[in-house]
């Protein structure tokens, strides 16, 4: 008996169709359905005002490590004016990536010399709260000012001498940069 190659073919696909259809294999599984849900637990939902979030130790001041001779942090005056012997700054004297601090909790912040609306783009590195937010960045005078994606100030800060910035945050936070 010759068959041919093209008719040998058909008779293999043939029979292996035909043994797919009546395979019981998969049949147990038609019969299994999932176990029911349990409903989640229903109960009344309240809404209160969260406090603000405090830095672990913020209130113990020995928990924070400070150079000799150099017990606080410099605050803006309360008319937002520099402080005394602030210097004035340049785009390329903040270009770079520094160390930042806010209340006590560390993160970097990138100011590369990237146009970027009014001034230049910001890129925060696990930063908390509202550091986290800074899309750009800009200098006017003495004065360094970090912005957010709409364009607010987060933070204004003023050069401490040497590579180091201090200031606030929009919110009152202290806020320092140090390379």
């Amino acid at each position: 008996m010759i068959f041919s190659k093209s008719g040998l073919v058909a008779v293999s696909l043939a029979a292996l169709v035909a043994s797919g259809c009546s395979t019981s294999r998969f049949s147990s599984m038609d019969d299994q359905q999932p176990a029911p849900l349990q409903p989640a637990p229903a109960g009344q939902v309240t809404a209160n005002q969260l406090p603000p979030p405090a830095a672990p130790g913020a209130t113990d001041p020995s928990k924070f490590p400070t150079a000799p001779g150099n017990t606080q942090v410099a605050s803006l005056p309360p008319d937002g004016s520099a402080p005394a012997g602030a210097a004035d700054l340049t785009a390329a004297s903040v270009a770079g990536v520094w160390n930042a601090s806010v209340s006590g909790q560390s993160c970097k912040v990138a100011t590369p010399q990237t146009k970027f609306g009014a001034g230049f783009r910001a890129g925060p590195l696990h930063c908390p709260a509202p550091i986290d937010g800074i899309k750009s960045w800009n200098v006017a005078g003495k004065q360094l000012t970090l912005y957010d994606e709409n364009g607010g100030a987060l933070a204004r800060l003023y050069s401490s001498g040497g590579s180091k910035f201090d200031g606030q945050t929009s919110n009152g936070q202290a806020i320092s940069l140090t390379r």
